[in-house]
């Protein structure tokens, strides 16, 4: 037998050593990719069995001013005084809900053979009275309004002219022609599927337990002529009023739209959010895109020209003549998530990750103490407050980026922050701009919430319409207005104007205060 191990050759030590040196390397590769998948599986873990909150630990340490925290006058010692002042406060709740309700009196008196005394049997008088007071409900009730018009002739001209004239009297034109849809039951079915996130289907369900037939192509069919033929004359006049403005906020979330042409039906579309910041009255417009291309944003922006409040996305930079404003709400949300994908015995610990969401932490204090000043106030104390923490957190972010493993979570966030750190600086320029886009989020949660219960949109002129009718309620619910009452009121009033006139159109707009008072909701019910 030929032995084969002779002619072998003997590895070097110079091999060896690379061997070693190779698999060390890759022993480091797998033990980082190890980390990031248990960070994943902690996170997705969180997402889908933990709270959503982003709140930090209140017995979490602050780094920074401690004494200043700890002593807020915020924090006051609870005191017998306090205690007995909230609960006067509570005893008068009730009044304050039924406060703007109509109210019905029914009264209980005695009879006249009642009204004697049991011991002298004189005559008894109201010496006081005893009051219970409950909340009536008056459920939904769908009659037939009957329009009609008389038709007018002469009995001279009849039997004397040739021609008679003919005069009818004048009567409001319809919401639809040749439809059964009201201005009211048109804006129930919007304010139901949009503002209480009731899809038609169901509406068709409650419908037919009130007695009546619609179906949902029916109802579908009123909501795209709403939207299409009245409701978007509003949209463009509020559109313009939009690139007026000289701060926007901007977002964007999916949307499933079905029949696409030349798009599969799973393919996914979005809606995209434009809206006011703090400055003047709210106004708020959603878009329907096939895409999340940064052209959308460009095109529906051209006209505008200051400062647009975005998160990180890329797609916002074709955004031309506009200074990006970063989200520090997205830089804090990274290193939550950088503590969350901990494990469990090292999350107390002081990790750089805890550094970072402190820094973060100390910035929005800071913003919760100038809430209420004005703008150059705000300027002002930005610069003393804030610029100081920016600068510490600049040199820890370039101190932590040569250590950290770019693929962990932590590495994540410090990276997040230094693409960003540029925009994430602009709210320092002008102190009407927000440290967050919050303010986008918070308007594009109603679809968001809308979108669990109906799901699709089955075509881009229901997307479309769907956008429209958004941005018709969320503006009318910002501007402290009952959306079904100020639709109804739209649906009655648009038929019978003419909509060309910009000056009548902008009395009709969701901030207009020549608007009927029973459109409006009083903040104190």
């Amino acid at each position: 037998m030929k032995n084969t191990s002779a002619n072998t050759p003997t590895p070097t030590i110079e091999e060896l050593q690379k061997r070693c040196d190779t698999l060390e390397q890759q022993k480091i590769e797998m033990a980082a990719k190890i980390k990031w998948f248990e960070e994943q599986f902690r996170l997705s873990q969180q997402r889908r069995f933990g709270s959503s909150s982003e709140q930090s630990n209140p017995d979490q340490v602050n780094l920074f001013n401690e004494a200043e925290t700890e002593s807020s006058t915020l924090n006051i010692e609870p005191t017998i005084e306090t205690v007995v002042y909230q609960r006067k406060k509570k005893r008068g709740h009730r009044e304050i809900i039924l406060k703007n309700l109509p109210t019905e009196t029914i009264e209980y008196r005695l009879t006249d053979e009642e009204r004697f005394c049991s011991c002298c049997n004189g005559i008894l008088h109201e010496m006081s009275t005893e009051v219970r007071q409950e909340l009536k409900i008056i459920p939904a009730e769908v009659k037939v309004v009957k329009h009609v018009r008389y038709v007018y002739a002469c009995r001279h001209c009849e039997l004397e002219e040739v021609n008679t004239p003919i005069v009818t009297a004048s009567a409001p034109n319809p919401v639809f022609p040749k439809s059964l849809a009201s201005a009211s039951i048109m804006a129930y079915v919007m304010n139901q599927k949009y503002v209480d996130s009731m899809p038609l289907y169901r509406q068709e369900q409650q419908f037919s337990r009130l007695g009546v037939k619609l179906s949902r192509q029916t109802l579908a069919n009123w909501v795209l002529h709403g939207a299409n033929t009245w409701l978007n004359v509003l949209y463009k006049r509020m559109y313009e009023h939009l690139l007026k403005c000289d701060i926007l906020h901007a977002d964007e979330t999916t949307l499933q739209v079905l029949h696409e042409e030349g798009r599969s039906e799973t393919s996914k579309s979005f809606l995209w959010l434009y809206r006011t910041g703090s400055e003047g009255p709210a106004n708020v417009l959603y878009e329907y895109q096939q895409t999340r291309a940064g052209e959308n944003p460009r095109k529906f922006l051209m006209d505008f020209k200051g400062y647009l409040q975005v998160d990180g996305y890329a797609g916002y930079n074709k955004v031309s003549d506009v200074t990006l404003v970063g989200c520090w709400a997205h830089a804090r949300r990274k290193f939550d998530e950088a503590l969350k994908a901990l494990p469990a015995s090292l999350k107390s610990a002081p990790v750089g990750a805890r550094t970072g969401l402190d820094f973060c932490n100390q910035l929005f204090s800071i913003e919760r103490d100038l809430k209420e000043v004005t703008n150059q106030k705000r300027y002002e104390d930005r610069l003393e407050r804030s610029q100081p923490v920016l600068d510490a957190f600049s040199s820890w972010l370039d101190e932590q980026s040569l250590k950290v493993l770019p693929k962990t979570a932590f590495g994540q966030a410090i990276k997040y922050c230094l693409n960003q750190w540029k925009k994430l600086n602009v709210f320092m320029e002008d102190g009407r701009l927000e440290i967050d886009n919050n303010r986008a989020e918070r308007s594009i949660k109603p679809f968001v919430i809308g979108r669990k219960n109906w799901i699709f949109s089955n075509t881009p002129r229901g997307a479309q319409a769907s956008a429209i009718v958004y941005s018709i309620v969320e503006t009318a619910k910002e501007n402290g207005l009952n959306p079904f009452i100020y639709l109804t009121y739209l649906f009655e009033m648009l038929p019978n104007i003419d909509t060309e006139d910009m000056d009548i159109l902008d009395q009709l707009l969701p901030w207009s205060s020549t608007l009927p008072e029973i459109c409006r909701v009083n903040k104190n019910t």
